[in-house]
């Protein structure tokens, strides 16, 4: 069973967008709600690029309080969703962070060079993670923070020895202490380690293990 925050990471990896309320400047008093496609960092802190022309843009610079929901059906008409209460900032973003971002979202090149759009990201202050019916329960934003890391640096390397030794098969897109987002056979998904968060010596073991399982053959052969 995942730990209330397992279950939080995991949603933050779940997809590739999210639902983004910011406080209307044009209709004053009144949330306003859209998606905006994002990808998590290294603390699994929510990053996003908007336009300085959007309306969350204008909305963040008068008010930086947010709110942002991340939602994964589980069948059943049930859904596993989080809710995180916290203030989106704009950043300058590692170059690292930018390479990370781009490799989940590739056709945000452009938008890069058109010179209007700014990252910004997401600090979380609260979170309501919802595990089904019944299962809801409060988390401080900080938790994140506090939770194991693989730096931004440990996974350029991660990835490179990974895209030595595997096959095409299986590309990463990012790694983190509790697992990695991939695209396997061509389909998109959460590899998440059964046994919590690793350092960064046990990684590839641990990916090569979770892997083993999905294909059902030895760890060994898995390359």
């Amino acid at each position: 069973m995942l730990s209330r925050l397992e279950l939080l990471i995991d949603l933050l990896h779940s997809g590739p967008d999210a639902a983004l309320a910011t406080h209307s400047t044009t209709l004053e008093g009144f949330p306003f709600a859209s998606a905006v496609p994002f990808v998590t960092d290294e603390h699994h802190r929510p990053i996003f690029l908007i336009s300085g022309l959007a309306e969350h843009s204008r909305n963040l610079a008068a008010n930086p309080r947010a709110s942002l929901m991340i939602a994964k059906a589980m069948g059943e008409g049930e859904f596993a969703r989080v809710s995180l209460m916290g203030v989106a900032d704009p950043i300058d973003a590692d170059p690292l962070l930018v390479t990370r971002y781009l490799r989940y979202h590739p056709h945000a090149e452009r938008f890069l060079q058109l010179g209007d759009f700014r990252f910004h990201r997401f600090e979380p202050a609260r979170v309501l993670t919802v595990g089904g019916f019944a299962k809801a329960s409060w988390l401080e934003g900080s938790r994140l923070i506090e939770a194991p890391v693989i730096s931004l640096t440990d996974e350029e390397d991660l990835l490179a020895q990974h895209e030595q030794a595997a096959s095409k098969d299986c590309q990463l897109r990012g790694i983190d202490a509790f697992g990695a987002d991939a695209t396997l056979d061509g389909k998109s998904l959460r590899i998440r380690f059964g046994a919590g968060p690793v350092t960064k010596e046990a990684w590839l073991p641990s990916l090569r293990r979770e892997l083993a399982a999905l294909s059902q053959v030895k760890p060994d052969a898995v390359r």
